[in-house]
């Protein structure tokens, strides 16, 4: 029997308000407190909801992708894929790092607002940090419209048992809970640790087996699947059909190619099955890249706020739905994706809650103009800048650059347990991926993004009304921040180790290997 079998719609709504009125310790796995929602009267069938593919790379450059100005390598499925479907020139995360990006990805609102201002980190005792059951994520949000739903690969929103997957809207988990260099790094499946140390040359490979797998099972119904990659986060690993040996200092080539290779497998598996036109896929990026990838020329890298931080690719397909071959110049950002989907299937937003994100199918569809007067660069309890139209404001002085920059430098985060193919292969802060050009960073720095991308011109003195406007805008998002106590600081690498090996054929639970709270 069908879950619309046992729930005509009706009698679903009236069921969701009763459960959202009760107390929270009374309500079943996954429902978020304060949730109080509703299906739409005019939702469509579940024959008709399209299939989600989010496909989430990490710290992958705006200049990383063919499309997108690489010329030392092709990404030739994620070109097709363009060419198929739209291509995104101003995407924006919500920040330029790991948690605050994915949160924001997965509510549609700043980070702030979940509390999820930095990133968890076993190996840096930050381990009360993660995603509140309070929450409406996406997975949640389809879960309820009958959706399959599957998060395979990394998590990053906390790594304590309130806080895993199964608990905001998932129903399947497999992956590394955190980054790919915090240790101990361990391959879970649920909550259960299934692989310990961990071979990350075969991540990629078994991240795109699993998604298959994941495609397969539930092509009869509709599903999300959240596919965010290891890769190309540091440290770089790539299978041995990708990796080039005689080629030493192209490991990031190789490690992109087969991200590629990954992306045209799940296509050509749609297609296979005949879900081409049922399937919205999506591919971005978390942040801007880290050393060794590029942002094509833009100021900055991942963990600053200039356009190299938080401006990455994005690319959306649907066939019948969103015309093939078109580049779109419109502002919008990640925050935009839950209602977007939400108002695709239907659903709508508590209204208990701000939403930033805005439904941007009529931009992905038609080329519309953006629906936000401002998107802001958010990093931790701070709105660092603000984008409206063609200009931009730095709030506050921003930096250039993350990392020491000492020759030779060694990475503190070396892998963990199973030795990399290609330890010497990674790249250090000589590697730089972005633009150092420009005049100095100050605070309330303007520039204008289309006749100057790369930021290297300060027009502050000569616009000083842009200036006003903008600040006053900056001011009542500002106010909006909750500030806390102090941020902690992060305390030293801990190096925390796995207990033994551990195999498929006898898992072990994650709480074995991470606080448990």
């Amino acid at each position: 029997m069908t879950p619309q079998e046992r729930f005509p719609a009706s009698l679903l709504i009236s069921t969701l308000c009763l459960v959202m009125a009760a107390p929270l310790s009374h309500r079943a796995p996954g429902i978020a407190a304060g949730a109080v929602w509703l299906f739409s009267p005019s939702a469509q069938g579940a024959s008709e909801k399209p299939n989600i593919v989010i496909i989430f790379a990490d710290d992958l450059g705006y200049g990383d992708l063919s499309s997108y100005g690489r010329q030392d390598y092709t990404t030739p499925h994620l070109d097709r894929m363009a060419q198929e479907g739209v291509r995104l020139t101003d995407f924006y995360m919500a920040a330029p790092s790991c948690a605050q990006s994915r949160a924001a990805l997965l509510t549609g609102r700043y980070p702030f607002r979940s509390g999820m201002y930095r990133n968890p980190s076993p190996d840096r005792a930050i381990d009360d940090m993660g995603i509140p059951a309070s929450e409406l994520t996406l997975a949640e949000m389809l879960k309820a419209r009958d959706y399959a739903t599957t998060c395979i690969g990394k998590w990053h929103l906390g790594h304590r048992p309130p806080f895993y997957p199964r608990k905001h809207g998932f129903d399947e988990y497999f992956g590394i809970p955190y980054s790919n260099d915090m240790r101990p790094v361990v391959l879970a499946h649920n909550e259960q640790v299934v692989e310990y140390p961990v071979a990350q040359s075969f991540l990629t490979r078994k991240y795109t087996g699993r998604a298959l797998d994941f495609i397969e099972r539930n092509k009869d119904r509709p599903f999300f699947l959240y596919l965010p990659h290891a890769m190309p986060h540091k440290p770089l690993a790539a299978s041995e059909e990708f990796y080039t040996p005689k080629t030493r200092a192209d490991l990031y080539a190789d490690v992109i190619r087969e991200l590629d290779d990954s992306v045209g497998e799940v296509l050509s598996k749609l297609k296979q099955l005949g879900l081409d036109e049922k399937t919205l896929v999506i591919f971005t990026s978390d942040n801007g890249p880290w050393h060794g990838g590029s942002t094509n020329g833009l100021r900055g890298m991942k963990g600053t706020t200039f356009e190299g931080g938080t401006r990455v690719p994005m690319i959306a397909r649907w066939p019948g739905q969103i015309p093939a071959g078109q580049v779109i110049k419109e502002p919008v950002g990640a925050i935009d994706l839950m209602p977007t989907i939400a108002k695709l299937v239907g659903a709508e937003l508590p209204a208990d809650r701000v939403y930033d994100g805005r439904d941007i199918m009529s931009v992905l569809a038609e080329g519309a103009a953006t629906p936000h007067e401002a998107l802001f660069g958010m990093n931790g309890l701070r709105a660092m800048t603000v984008r409206s139209g063609k200009w931009k404001l730095h709030a506050h002085q921003p930096i250039e650059r993350i990392g020491r920059y000492g020759d030779p430098w060694i990475d503190p985060r070396a892998p963990d347990g199973v030795t990399i193919i290609a330890p010497a292969e990674q790249y250090t802060p000589k590697s730089y991926p972005g633009s150092l050009e420009g005049d100095k960073p100050a605070q309330m720095m303007l520039f204008d993004l289309d006749n100057d991308r790369a930021e290297k011109h300060n027009l502050a003195a000569q616009h000083p009304e842009v200036v006003e406007r903008l600040k006053t805008i900056w001011r009542k998002m500002q106010d909006q921040i909750q500030q806390r106590p102090g941020t902690p600081a992060s305390p030293d690498i801990l190096f925390l180790k796995g207990r033994g090996q551990v195999h498929p054929g006898a898992p072990r639970p994650l709480t074995d290997f991470l606080p448990a709270g």
